[in-house]
């Protein structure tokens, strides 16, 4: 998905671990794997139950949520019934976010590996996707391609219209840049069009959606970035 920027060259770290077996032991093609992160409060555990609520009708989904010592996130997207409790499970990193999705993957890979293992066996048939939440952390905050095999960086207007511009591999590299809480773009002075031209300098190519996701169809740009990811994946190469 990475287009010629040279970004892999100057953050190497995303190569920490080589990519991930496209196919499971039986020899099945395995879900998709979506990593979401960002600053604390940008939106990301919104988002997560936004794209349950959009897809489970049509997609077999499961979440990992990350949290440094607590199952917050994940009992929220329980309290929200957004998907059934089976398929939501909860990582407590127990040290800074970045660390369990990008150095020290072994937590976040064994619940992916678990759930798909569970949930494919079951009445549900196999999965198509797992979110993989991080924990809020800063600009610096990428998923190891061990883990994952696209990235979504969500930051918030309310976080300052010089986000973009500040760049950091969470903004520069990411499959897709999300810029959450537009609808309060007028009440924090933010300028969403400064943001999408900065974003653009420092992404190039890759795709950026504005979004306010707590609104009706808010996270439908989203959604639609997911399911062309779903169907470049089935029918990508073994």
């Amino acid at each position: 998905m990475h287009l010629d920027h040279d970004l892999d060259e100057k953050f190497p770290h995303r190569h920490t671990y080589s990519a991930a077996e496209p196919r499971r032991p039986d020899g099945t093609r395995r879900a998709v794997r979506i990593g979401l992160g960002g600053p604390v409060g940008s939106g990301k555990t919104a988002t997560v139950a936004a794209l349950c609520r959009a897809l489970r009708d049509e997609l077999s989904i499961a979440v990992v949520t990350n949290d440094i010592y607590t199952r917050e996130d994940a009992e929220f997207l329980l309290r929200e019934a957004v998907l059934p409790p089976e398929r939501i499970t909860a990582v407590e990193t127990g040290a800074c976010p970045h660390t369990a999705i990008r150095d020290d993957i072994s937590a976040n890979l064994e619940a992916v590996e678990d759930l798909e293992d569970t949930l494919s066996t079951g009445k549900g048939g196999p999965l198509d996707l797992i979110l993989v939440e991080s924990g809020g952390d800063n600009l610096t905050a990428t998923f190891s391609k061990g883990l994952v095999d696209f990235q979504i960086f969500v930051i918030d207007v309310a976080g300052g219209d010089d986000i973009p511009r500040k760049g950091g591999p969470g903004v520069t590299t990411a499959d897709l840049l999300v810029i959450n809480k537009t609808d309060l773009a007028p009440y924090v002075g933010s300028d969403l069009e400064g943001m999408a031209r900065d974003a653009k300098a420092q992404r190039g190519e890759l795709p950026v959606a504005f979004t306010a996701i707590k609104s009706e169809n808010g996270v439908a740009p989203v959604a639609d970035w997911v399911r062309e990811r779903l169907a470049e994946w089935t029918a990508g190469p073994a």
